[in-house]
């Protein structure tokens, strides 16, 4: 063979390696990316904890609330309350109240953020709705609560001092029975 034909074949092989490995990382990229959302709440992502961390402090924050669903979940959904306002440190408790106005079994799951982005981080959540699949039966409302407080840190973090209110969003999904089989091992 000649130099011409075995760089060809190599620079094939490159190029095919390289587009493997782009259509991977394609399939990977929304799990990594919402890892990483989680883990340092950025774009809006919460928090979870075991329990109210630290004291409360002097400072207000109102919490509003909205409530969402996908266009293919047919749920009513939507807050039990429009905001809070509480002090930063101290446990909140909201609820929400879905309803499922079909004649079917629908499971569904709930995705969420915090606005402005910037404070998802010291949005803690202890208990929500949100951590696992929700199975609302024909006809069947429910309310759900969320347990939650704003981490007293967000005092030591001068880009946040302006903020005053932050608003808890959610929208929820129509889970496939064989998603939820694989999440639920059912």
């Amino acid at each position: 063979m000649t130099d011409v034909v075995l760089k060809n074949r190599r620079m094939a092989g490159m190029v095919a390696g390289v587009v493997v490995g782009m259509v991977g990382l394609a399939y990977a990229s929304v799990p990594l990316y919402d890892l990483f959302c989680k883990v340092t709440g950025y774009g809006g992502t919460t928090q979870r904890a075991e329990m109210v961390s630290g004291q409360a402090t002097d400072r207000d924050i109102k919490v509003r609330f909205a409530a969402n669903v996908h266009r293919d979940m047919p749920w009513d959904f939507k807050p039990q309350q429009v905001s809070q306002k509480l002090k930063v440190g101290e446990q909140g408790l909201a609820y929400f109240e879905a309803h499922n106005p079909t004649n079917k079994r629908i499971i569904g799951t709930a995705t969420y953020n915090v606005a402005p982005h910037k404070a998802g981080t010291y949005f803690a959540k202890i208990d929500c709705f949100c951590f696992t699949e929700q199975v609302l039966e024909p006809g069947e409302s429910v309310v759900m609560p969320v347990v939650y407080f704003i981490d007293p840190l967000i005092e030591e973090d001068r880009n946040l001092n302006e903020v005053t209110e932050v608003t808890l969003s959610y929208t929820f999904f129509v889970m496939d029975d064989e998603d939820a089989e694989t999440l639920t091992g059912r």
